[in-house]
């Protein structure tokens, strides 16, 4: 993620924008929650970034901090990805039903509207952003998706955009 999603910049006539970058393997992995608030149908958004990939046991404790959070039994929506099946072990020998799941269709990303929170920071807030390191790529998507959290609206159209109703 340390290379920058290119978009369509503004310059002037005959001076196209160059974005210099190098190449870099350093990586982030974020793992995020959209929630819903069963009584007023509040939404919340969820994240932890890490450095390394994301595993089952960090699957799993990003689940027992949303869990924490909101104090309530969860619903857990996931696609089927097998780190997921097997944090949603993990957690079922923890919790037993207090966190139930529900398992979205193979390859299915477009019925999942957390990919939606992906996409904006990607292909709007981070949109043409070079950062100097890793710290400065965090900082930003941190940034990106706390801002995120505070737009109702925008975390309703990730619903509205997988057909989904609230």
């Amino acid at each position: 993620m340390l290379q920058p999603v290119v978009r369509r910049t503004w310059g002037p006539k005959g001076q196209t924008p160059i974005l210099r970058s190098w190449d870099r393997h350093d990586r982030l992995s974020v793992a995020g929650a959209i929630t819903i608030a069963p009584s007023r149908r509040r939404l919340g958004l969820y994240f932890h970034i890490q450095d390394e990939n994301i595993r089952a046991e960090s699957a799993a404790e990003f689940i027992v901090r949303v869990q924490r959070a909101v104090r309530r039994p969860l619903l857990v929506v996931w696609d089927r990805w097998n780190v997921h099946r097997k944090a949603a072990r993990l957690l079922f020998a923890r919790f037993g039903r207090r966190i139930t799941f529900e398992w979205l269709p193979p390859y299915s990303p477009d019925l999942n509207p957390v990919e939606g929170v992906w996409d904006h920071a990607k292909y709007v807030d981070l949109a043409n952003f070079i950062p100097d390191d890793i710290e400065h790529l965090r900082k930003e998507l941190a940034a990106s998706l706390r801002d995120q959290r505070s737009t109702a609206s925008l975390l309703r159209s990730f619903f509205d955009h997988a057909g989904l109703t609230l």
